[in-house]
């Protein structure tokens, strides 16, 4: 009796082990180009390792798509979404939870920006509809699952216009990504696009971007978007309350090497209904049909 006891002992402390040595694994959405995305999330991985006292691995992924399937399919565990990949991502992982997101995220916005010349500024960046002369001009979105570089700029295309892009432009491209939206409007390879708001202005503090070849010539209203999402089976694997430690430690992320490159000022907690905006617009315009 005492051995099997002590059997089944060794065996629980070695599998109970294993599960809690497992690396913890995040990704996140292809938003910039893939040198600033190294190094975003490698600082990461390392402040986490640390607040965890566990193991933190970042993975880079090609597509927003891709990460949204490395979350289902449990290859990550953490994913820094944006607000549409998010809403996907959750909606294919019974559980999983919004958890944190940028102190600027609940009032995102987006950017349209136009080669100069092409498009007159026939209104206000600010003002209540996007310039009348954007029609039948090329256009491109950034990446088709991305929140601000396409769902929210369809949405408002389609409010003002009553008609899908295809429509509105003479012809309509998705660059990939935001970085690669601005160097493609820039250059004039597409005379109109739809950006990032924060991708544009940290681009621009760089002197990255030539305002005498390329303006912002309207803005949306504000949207809901990026946010950190955890699977719901963390907890299971990692250890009761492992979800609320990592939720702390992105709430405590103070270090502003690794805040500006986000660029965030810090983070707050967020909520799986804090993105009900978002999927209403995506089923709504299309972009999910549940």
């Amino acid at each position: 009796m005492i051995k099997r006891t002590l059997i089944a002992a060794i065996l629980f402390f070695t599998i109970n082990t294993a599960a809690t040595a497992k690396p913890f694994v995040f990704t996140a959405i292809p938003d910039q180009d893939e040198t600033a995305l190294k190094e975003r999330f490698d600082n990461v991985a390392v402040y986490l390792s640390r607040a965890l006292d566990h193991e933190v691995k970042f993975v880079p992924v090609k597509s927003y798509a891709a990460s949204v399937t490395a979350f289902r399919n449990d290859d990550v565990q953490l994913a820094w979404f944006g607000g549409l990949s998010g809403v996907r991502a959750r909606l294919l992982s019974e559980g999983s939870q919004a958890i944190a997101q940028g102190a600027e995220d609940p009032t995102f916005k987006s950017y349209f920006i136009a080669h100069t010349g092409v498009v007159s500024k026939d209104n206000d960046s600010k003002s209540e509809k996007m310039p009348e002369s954007i029609l039948n001009k090329t256009f491109t979105f950034g990446s088709k699952g991305s929140t601000s570089g396409r769902l929210m700029p369809e949405y408002h295309l389609r409010k003002q216009f009553n008609k899908a892009p295809e429509k509105i432009f003479e012809k309509v491209g998705f660059s990939g990504n935001h970085s690669r939206t601005i160097a493609l409007v820039q250059s004039g390879a597409y005379q109109v696009g739809a950006v990032n708001y924060k991708v544009w202005e940290r681009e621009l503090s760089e002197g990255k971007i030539d305002t005498d070849k390329v303006s912002v010539i309207w803005e949306t209203p504000d949207y809901p978007d990026y946010q950190w999402s955890i699977r719901g089976d963390a907890d299971k694997v990692y250890g009761e309350g492992f979800t609320a430690k990592v939720t702390q430690a992105l709430i405590d992320i103070k270090d502003k090497s690794i805040l500006d490159a986000f660029p965030r000022s810090g983070f707050i907690p967020a909520s799986n209904a804090d993105f009900q905006p978002v999927l209403d617009v995506a089923k709504e315009i299309g972009l999910i049909d549940q």
